[in-house]
């Protein structure tokens, strides 16, 4: 893959409060930070550098609000010069960021900056190789709410930059019910009936764990069934009882999937597949600062 390009994704990418953002760098400096930066201190005070961030293996690009926030919270007076913009492609080897200004904050915030940007480049790389992988199909990549403490909606944005698309973002904002659920419950038609009652208005989603409990979440009218860990043959037949009850419910598929399997789910009719690994298995993008010039 060295220096090979990554199609951009074509996707509305909204992005994250920049007030969150900031109480994230801010937590993330103060944990690095402690006392002080002492070796940073080696340095001449009024010492002016230049220097760039630089990919060293394709990916998507995604954080470049983090690593701002981050040089503004050290030194506003740090010039950044972006060479690619969250959702792009970038090639290894290649800038993706030059930096003007002190050296010391920029030394101070080399570690900080680069650990958002690596981790949520790695997210949105992970994601667009998802979406790469079941082209034409019609289905669509889910992420799920297996994310990083503190992290989530700087994920769900890494997700969104790779060209998948969010799940839920919490326990709010839609009913998922799943086994323990269920079984607290007593049935899948009384929990989705309970939901209905308790939350009016929001998406309901049943997991199922066989055809059988997919005709009971579709009998009771479940806005979204969750086909976990079925079979490629039992999931087509899940495809074909839902058209013919008139596509009621949208299908999601799940459970331990991977890019050599990803494909032959999605060409079995479901609307969507979600994968926690997107953002649970973070492989960070490799990504390095160096210094150009001292003046």
């Amino acid at each position: 893959m060295h220096g090979r390009h990554l199609a951009r994704p074509a996707i509305l990418i909204e992005r994250v409060d920049s007030a969150l953002i900031a109480r994230q760098v801010a937590a993330a400096l103060a944990e690095d930070l402690g006392g002080g930066d002492v070796t940073a201190a080696l340095v001449p005070a009024g010492q002016q550098v230049r220097a760039r961030i630089i990919a060293r293996e394709p990916a998507v690009l995604c954080g470049t609000d983090w690593v701002a926030e981050t040089f503004k919270q050290l030194d506003p007076a740090v010039t950044l010069e972006w060479l690619a913009a969250d959702g792009d492609p970038i090639v290894a080897d290649e800038p993706v960021l030059r930096l003007t200004g002190l050296a010391r904050p920029i030394l101070t915030g080399e570690r900080t900056s680069l650990n958002f940007l690596q981790t949520l480049s790695g997210t949105a790389t992970a994601a667009h190789r998802y979406v790469e992988a079941i082209a034409g199909t019609g289905c669509r990549i889910l992420d799920t709410r297996k994310t990083l403490p503190g992290l989530r909606l700087a994920q769900k944005y890494a997700v969104r930059c790779g060209g998948a698309q969010n799940h839920r973002m919490g326990l709010h904002d839609m009913v998922l019910i799943k086994e323990n659920h269920i079984i607290a419950a007593g049935s899948i038609a009384r929990a989705i009936e309970t939901a209905r009652r308790t939350s009016p208005g929001i998406p309901v989603e049943a997991e199922v764990e066989s055809l059988a409990e997919f005709d009971q979440a579709s009998a009771a009218g479940a806005d979204i069934i969750l086909l976990d860990e079925l079979s490629l043959a039992d999931m087509r037949i899940a495809v074909v009882r839902n058209r013919d009850a008139g596509a009621r419910a949208k299908l999601e598929a799940s459970g331990r999937v991977t890019l050599a399997t990803v494909r032959e789910i999605a060409l079995t009719g479901v609307d969507f597949i979600s994968i926690g690994s997107i953002t649970k298995h973070v492989q960070a993008v490799d990504l390095s600062m160096r210094f150009e010039f001292a003046a």
